[in-house]
This record gives structure tokens, sequence and C-alpha cells, in this order.
């Protein structure tokens, strides 16, 4: 029987991941793994670390090999069928709130997440504005399991606006089943796949669902799922209403061109800790400003095409 520290040094993990497999394994903190090297790995509990262990050493990210990730103070479940929530969304959920507190009251906004994977965007909305009515789309069934888990673990069934209203939908395409009954949302926010179809990083990201990277229909940089919400959202918008997209570190330009030549007004990029311009968006644009899609693309056919990288791995 391996004593702790011999385990964690054999491991051929670096520390710090070793201590975190410990952690959930043994439900022992850092300090108390260090206080205690002598203790000797027995069982299921030695099975299970070797397990962990060797998962991680074969490249599968931590958060699937534990099967959760934090996001905006919450933990959320994680499984292969959705995508990692990394830091760098936060600030999509802060200028979601932004825009959400700005409104006159008395109001009860309604949010809409597209394409909301594990549901990190749109339970974190609901857990901080209980009174913000929260929908959230997606095409893939088996990420709408993970997210409905996670909104029922994370959000009070007393919560005051009620559920998060889960649809299986591509896109919007749901929403205009009814087109006169379609609602009305005050914001729209979306972490779109956005890796251009032959990126050099795509080999790893391997263990995260393709349909959450490259989205549907891979383009050569990217951009083809973000160009189709920037087309449509405004349908399920209020006047008012605004839609902030996340995207690579190197498309805030061609993203700011893509919604102003669609009549997006206000448009903008935000910056996260990094520096780096990870969020646009812009305000609903008035019928009289959009252009035709013959314009549009005549507008946007000779942009400089970009690969990029999701942010951060595991």
């Amino acid at each position: 029987m391996p004593r702790l520290a011999d385990w964690t040094q054999a491991s051929g993990l670096p520390r710090l991941d070793a201590q975190v497999l410990v952690s959930a394994v043994l439900g022992w903190s850092r300090a108390q793994q260090l206080a205690h090297p002598e203790y000797a790995l027995r069982g299921t509990d030695l099975e299970r670390l070797d397990a962990l262990a060797a998962r991680l050493r074969a490249g599968e990210p931590l958060a699937y090999v534990l099967g959760e990730r934090e996001f905006y103070g919450l933990m959320f479940r994680v499984t292969p069928d959705v995508l990692i929530p990394r830091p760098d969304t936060e600030l999509l959920v802060e200028l979601a709130l932004q825009k959400l507190d700005a409104l006159p009251p008395p109001s009860t906004p309604r949010v809409l997440d597209v394409g909301t994977g594990s549901g990190a965007i749109a339970v974190a909305l609901a857990h901080a504005r209980a009174r913000t009515e929260v929908w959230a789309l997606d095409a893939s069934a088996s990420a709408l399991a993970v997210a409905q888990a996670n909104a029922w673990r994370l959000l009070s069934p007393q919560r005051a606006a009620g559920a998060i209203r889960f649809v299986q939908s591509d896109w919007f395409s749901a929403l205009r089943h009814d087109s006169n009954a379609a609602p009305r949302f005050d914001c729209i926010v979306s972490n779109p796949p956005y890796v251009a179809q032959h990126d050099p990083h795509l080999p790893a990201l391997r263990h995260e669902p393709a349909l959450a990277l490259t989205g549907q229909r891979p383009s050569a940089d990217g951009l083809d799922d973000i160009r189709h919400i920037i087309a449509q959202a405004a349908d399920f918008l209020h006047d008012s209403g605004w839609l902030l997209l996340e995207h690579g570190f190197d498309q805030a330009d061609a993203v700011r061109a893509l919604l102003t030549v669609h009549g997006w007004r206000a448009v903008f990029s935000a910056r996260d800790l990094a520096g780096i311009e990870r969020i646009s968006g812009g305000q609903c644009p008035h019928p009289r400003q959009m252009q035709s899609p013959r314009k549009i693309a005549r507008s946007t056919s000779n942009r400089k095409r970009s690969h990029v990288q999701r942010a951060g791995t595991d």
C-alpha cells in the first residue's frame, strides 16, 4: 500500500493535479495532504486515484475527469456532451447583468441563452437575478439534459421568475415555429461555436464536443454560426434589446463589422481580464437600418478570415 506522498510523486502528474484528485477521492484539503504524507492508500481509494490519474495522463481535461467545473461562483456538473465553462465567459454574464439592470422599472426582464451547453450562462444569470425570466436553447438533447440537471441543483424551486425554460432548438428554429407568438427578449446572449474548421489547436480540444467548437456548419473563419445569430436575433428582441456574443481572441473586428452591416446599434467590444476583446454586441437595429443579403455579402467578402482558438484548455 503506497503512502500518499509516494503516490503523489509517482502519479506522473503535476503536483497540483495529483492533489486535486486526492481531494476529490479522499475529501482532504491540500493542507491535510501535506500534514499526513504517511497516510496509506488502500482498496477502492487507491483504485479510483489510479483510474483518474490515467485519464489525466491520457489528456482528458480535469473538468471531465472530476465531472465538475466552477463558473461564476457555482459548481456545474460537466460531461463530454458539453463544452467546459471557461472563466473568460464570466464577462458575458457580467455584461448581460449590466444590460438587464439598466432596464427602467418596473420590469420583469427576459433573457435568452442561445446554445446553452452546460447551462452555465443561463443558470448564472438566473441565480444572480431571481426576478429575470430565463430561456435557454440548445440543439443537443444530451447537452440540455446536463443543463437542466445543473439548473435543478443550483436554483431555488421558489425562484421568483420561475424555472429556466429549456428548449431543444437549432438556434432560433423552435421559436419560429409559431412566428406570431415568438417571445421577445430584453437580452440575447451566446457563446457559440467559433473555432475555424482547420484550426491547428483543435487536436488539443479533441475531448470536447465538436458541435460546441466548430458547429454544425464548420467554416474557414469559424464565424458561420455567429453570422447566423446576428442575422436572426433581432426578430426575437424588444426594440431596445441587446445581443451579446463571445468570440475568439482575434475575431472582434470581424464580429463588429457583421453587427454593423446588419444595422445593429451602439456596437461595441469588451475586454476580458487579459485585455483581449472577448465579447462583442449591439442594440437591436431599427427595421430601416437592415441591409440586403447581397449588400452584406459584398461588405464582408473581402474581410480577412482568421483562425481562432477557444480560450483556455484544461
